[in-house]
């Protein structure tokens, strides 16, 4: 199966044209949302995303997991993916010839849309991922990730592929399959049926702009701290309007930077006015 897609995850059979070796090639599902993810370390997947709600919709085919190795498109006898800095320096980069032939291959059988099918490649230097990239991804068919290694990436692959580069913050990892993990999680909870609560995704953090609300549960009363009142009453306008006042102090509080992006998508001053 060397070069081909690895899938996770329950198959089902499509009809074809041609004959195909059902071990060679996985079925796919028709309309499944797709996650192709080209990576050194294909055993890490679906780790975390095996289990739990994204687990249990992988098994029922509400997305479809790919690993592409990229060993596989390896140069020589060892397979080599990296080699030293051009100008000198320390470490190793991934070489162009090797993750070409990689992108290659996820494309195939995929829209060339970039809007219907996002390449994603995961490196420090990238726009740093949030909810709205999760919402895009879920409403395109799917997507290619491409985990970075060692030093990074040959540019001209950057250049030729124009990657779309993401980051999941502002600090190194030593590859990117932990920030592609992340980015597919954030977007499989969105797609239909996934959670089952559908509403559960339109009053949590990000949903507006703003941090969520705090959240309560029984018992009424623990180590002497009371549920607030207001949340026991039973009026549903009272209690919209606390969350929301709360998710205003939350966010006011805990990230300056995003409350200044919704006072201003509001053309509010920080007074409230």
């Amino acid at each position: 199966m060397t070069g081909k897609p690895r899938s996770h995850g329950r198959l089902s059979i499509r009809p074809s044209a041609r004959p195909r070796d059902l071990m060679a090639e996985p079925p796919a599902w028709k309309d499944a949302w797709t996650a192709r993810v080209i990576t050194l370390l294909p055993e890490a997947f679906p780790g975390i995303l095996g289990l739990s709600l994204t687990g249990r919709a992988l098994s029922a085919g509400l997305w479809r997991l790919e690993t592409i190795a990229l060993r596989d498109f390896g140069v020589g006898r060892h397979r080599n993916v990296d080699d030293t800095p051009a100008g000198g320096g320390a470490g190793m980069v991934l070489r162009p010839d090797v993750v070409g032939r990689a992108l290659d291959a996820a494309a195939e059988g995929v829209p060339a849309d970039r809007s219907r099918w996002p390449v994603i490649y995961f490196t420090p230097r990238g726009r740093r991922m949030g909810q709205a990239d999760a919402i895009r991804l879920s409403r395109a068919q799917g997507a290619t990730l491409l985990c970075g290694r060692f030093e990074g990436l040959d540019e001209r692959v950057i250049e030729e592929y124009q990657l779309e580069e993401l980051s999941l913050g502002d600090f190194v990892m030593t590859g990117g399959e932990i920030a592609a993990m992340a980015l597919i999680d954030a977007t499989v909870r969105l797609l239909p049926g996934v959670l089952g609560n559908e509403s559960s995704t339109e009053e949590e953090s990000f949903s507006e702009g703003l941090l969520e609300h705090p959240q309560y549960t029984r018992p009424a009363e623990w180590r002497g701290r009371a549920i607030p009142e207001v949340l026991m009453s039973g009026h549903h306008g009272r209690i919209a309007q606390w969350r929301h006042e709360m998710a205003q102090q939350v966010t006011r509080a805990r990230r300056p930077d995003l409350w200044d992006a919704w006072l201003r998508r509001h053309g509010k001053t920080d007074d409230g006015k």
